[in-house]
């Protein structure tokens, strides 16, 4: 159990340890996962919330193109509420990193009511209401992480997916031994880029500081995989910096949201460096003639070195995802602990009051993170 103070920055800097960490223990954690496929290959369906959810999405892409079947990532409310009756059929898997997420907890007791295996995937098998509550409890090989604003987790949990969907190709003869070991080595190289990544936003922050300490607002896009990152991107944004950040499908952002757009905007693309790539890059050219706030990831030439944040693409399209989103994890972090901006209105406190999204098991480390800021400040 880690006893020094710790922030988002320490558990980004772990991750890539962590990521190994995954790769050396793969088939004992995706063990459960992968027999339950291998022993009924059917779509899947995956209830999850938050930076759960966000973390299924960066692996969505790869598991479908792996597996070769249907991949649905539904909010918990929606399925408990809504679409679970539809998912009968599927193997149907409950994320939650702390395992103390309400809506989770009752989308495994909708499981139940419906006859459906209970399979809970967690960050907390100790602890949490998931050990009760799910037949099935799986380790996704996250380990700790204190911090409410998860970033090891994330990166972890897109990891843990895209290793299950190795496994369980390899075992139903989906994939070859060689893309199986070629798959092990780019999820390994994603634990290198990730220092380079660490590096790029270092330079483009600076580059830009003015820039990223008076957002007002910001919209990620992006498109494939990288929808994953994207999300995240929001979430992480809205979360910390406490800002109105949103995102859109390259296409779909042209097709209306960019109506909006002033000089005030900030615009952070992804490219996911595959076919669609040209569309990316059009978008941002065309959104940098109306908002100097323009920024992209991308290795394409046409962009300057001041807002292009480039790494090495050497990695396939459906697994940048799991590199791309520590730039806006790195960003959230940095804008947030300078402006001390993390700490919520004094009015949300009769919110919380009135509404729990966690059980009384779950722990808010954030409160002694918040402190820490003030004090940095």
């Amino acid at each position: 159990m880690t006893t020094q103070n710790v922030d988002m920055m320490y558990y980004i800097k772990e991750t890539p340890a962590q990521v190994q960490y995954c790769l050396d223990n793969r088939k004992q954690l995706t063990k459960p996962l992968v027999d339950r496929f291998v022993g009924n290959p059917r779509n899947i369906t995956v209830v999850a919330c938050g930076s759960s959810s966000n973390g299924t999405h960066l692996a969505r892409r790869f598991m479908m193109e792996t597996l070769g079947v249907n991949v649905k990532v539904v909010t918990p409310y929606t399925f408990t509420h809504y679409e679970a009756k539809y998912s009968v059929n599927d193997l149907v898997v409950c994320v939650s990193q702390s395992g103390c997420s309400t809506n989770t907890i009752d989308a495994l007791r909708k499981c139940k009511e419906l006859g459906i295996e209970t399979i809970g995937i967690t960050g907390n098998t100790e602890t949490s209401d998931f050990v009760t509550e799910a037949d099935v409890l799986v380790d996704w090989g996250v380990q700790e992480e204190t911090v409410g604003y998860v970033t090891k987790g994330v990166v972890t949990l897109g990891v843990f997916f895209d290793l299950f969907a190795a496994e369980a190709a390899l075992a139903t003869n989906r994939i070859s031994e060689d893309r199986y070991q070629c798959i092990l080595a780019q999820i390994k190289r994603t634990t290198e880029l990730h220092p380079i990544m660490v590096s790029e936003f270092d330079r483009i922050y600076k580059a830009n500081e003015k820039t990223f300490l008076s957002m007002q607002n910001m919209f990620a896009v992006g498109c494939g995989a990288n929808m994953g990152t994207i999300m995240e991107a929001a979430l992480k944004i809205s979360e910390t910096v406490t800002i109105p950040a949103v995102c859109y499908e390259v296409d779909e952002y042209i097709h209306g949201p960019n109506l909006q757009l002033t000089p005030n905007y900030t615009v952070i693309f992804v490219d996911g460096t595959d076919e669609p790539s040209k569309r990316v890059v059009q978008a941002y050219h065309a959104t940098h003639d109306v908002t100097d706030h323009t920024f992209i990831i991308t290795n394409d030439p046409s962009i300057d070195d001041s807002h292009a944040l480039r790494i090495p693409f050497d990695i396939e399209e459906s697994l940048t995802p799991l590199v791309n989103v520590v730039f806006f994890q790195l960003l959230a972090h940095t804008v947030s602990l300078a402006l001390g901006s993390m700490e919520s209105h004094p009015l949300m406190k009769t919110f919380n009051d009135k509404i729990k999204s966690k059980t009384e098991k779950w722990i808010n480390h954030d409160d002694e993170m918040i402190r820490r800021q003030k004090m940095e400040r």
